[in-house]
């Protein structure tokens, strides 16, 4: 398969997501949740706020390399700490 540059990195990003989303579904099945209201004043579940996690954490990692663009892991960093505080506080 040519088409497409499979690397360590890549492989690894693919298989948290597909893990994350694993879990997250064998929890709900598990430990069902009541949605809860946080700061957006929107309800959530796990569900989405992993999905608000993921989608901050894309913008996070984008600006990162438009305005900083080295040390990439330095934005995984910002990324842990926002995902703790989407999971805290949304």
């Amino acid at each position: 398969m040519a088409w497409m540059a499979w690397t360590w990195p890549t492989a690894i990003f693919f298989a948290v997501i597909a893990s994350l989303l694993i879990t997250f579904t064998v929890l709900a099945i598990k430990f069902p949740e009541t949605p809860r209201t946080g700061i957006l004043r929107i309800e959530t579940t796990r569900g989405d706020r992993l999905f608000i996690t993921l989608l901050g954490s894309a913008f996070i990692n984008l600006a990162w390399l438009g305005l900083v663009g080295a040390h990439q892991p330095y934005a995984l960093i910002v990324c842990l700490v926002y995902a703790a505080a989407v999971f805290r506080w949304v």
